[in-house]
């Protein structure tokens, strides 16, 4: 993910690294860490805490603790007023022992959200105030190379006319870490709904998805020089049912879109348009409501 537009960038701290962060955390706000796993790491972690005090240890509101030992498995846990609170273990392990990775932790009003490599992990519910964060710290056999805060004025956000169909230009198209999140109800008697992402100069169209309801299909397909190519229709479930509430997560990788819906890995697509700054517009049609649109 870019952090071309962060408000904050540390590059390349000593570890174990704490560090300030300047005017906190609010919703809508991004924080991208990059670096990679050492080869004989146990374990490592995240911490998101209210000042930086050892004696007595300040709150942590957000403890983020991969641990490879066998099985391996993600810890997450609050610690206020010196105790731990129950903690939250996720039996899946995203990192690798002696691999890089990218952590997104959104942040949003009830819980923070956690992506590792562009796949959805884990969602944490705040137990301690968004508000009172103002410290970040990392520990363990990791290697850092970044952390960014990517403030909500650097998120495209489209909050006022939502009304289907629905057209947005993407300023300077898509690049490689950006990402779009679609929330909206689909209606209570859906036919189908289509997302495109398309360039605003031509009719090609790089991504069109398709989501027939009735159907219970999902088609992947591009448009290009006046032609559909061919139809990627293989998914692990349908995702989408009538009346229901969705969050989509499109994210731009060099080769290839993925995509999550309501949490969870769905698909993947690779590219069929090489040049992603001519993908500068965004198309949403069909049964559903819109709730809400952005680009990260």
């Amino acid at each position: 993910m870019s952090v071309a537009n962060a408000r904050q960038s540390v590059l390349n701290p000593t570890m174990p690294y704490t560090g300030t962060i300047p005017d906190g955390l609010r919703p809508g706000e991004v924080v991208i860490i990059q670096g990679a796993v050492h080869a004989d790491a146990d374990r490592f972690q995240v911490d998101l805490t209210c000042g930086s005090s050892t004696k007595p240890r300040a709150d942590v509101a957000f403890h983020l603790n991969p641990r490879f030992r066998s099985p391996p498995c993600i810890v997450c846990n609050t610690l206020q007023q010196g105790c731990w609170g129950c903690e939250e273990t996720l039996d899946q392990m995203p990192f690798k022992r002696g691999g890089s990775f990218e952590i997104v932790i959104m942040l949003h009003d009830d819980a923070f959200k956690v992506a590792v490599n562009g796949d959805h992990v884990l969602e944490y519910r705040h137990r301690i105030p968004l508000e009172r964060i103002d410290t970040f710290s990392m520990s363990g056999k990791v290697s850092l190379n970044t952390v960014a805060f990517i403030p909500n004025s650097a998120i495209f956000s489209e909050s006022g006319d939502l009304s289907v169909p629905y057209r947005c230009s993407l300023l300077k198209g898509l690049s490689p870490g950006r990402l779009i999140t679609i929330k909206g109800h689909i209606s209570s008697y859906p036919h189908s709904f289509t997302v495109n992402l398309r360039s605003s100069s031509s009719e090609n169209i790089a991504l069109h998805l398709n989501a027939r309801i009735k159907s219970v299909m999902f088609i992947r397909n591009s448009f290009l020089s006046q032609t559909w190519g061919h139809e990627e229709l293989e998914l692990p479930r349908f995702p989408f049912s009538a009346g229901e509430y969705f969050e989509m997560i499109i994210f731009c990788q060099s080769h290839q879109f993925k995509l999550a819906v309501n949490g969870l890995h769905l698909l993947e697509y690779q590219h069929r348009v090489q040049d992603l700054g001519s993908i500068n517009l965004l198309e949403i049609m069909g049964d559903l409501e819109l709730q809400d649109v952005r680009l990260w």
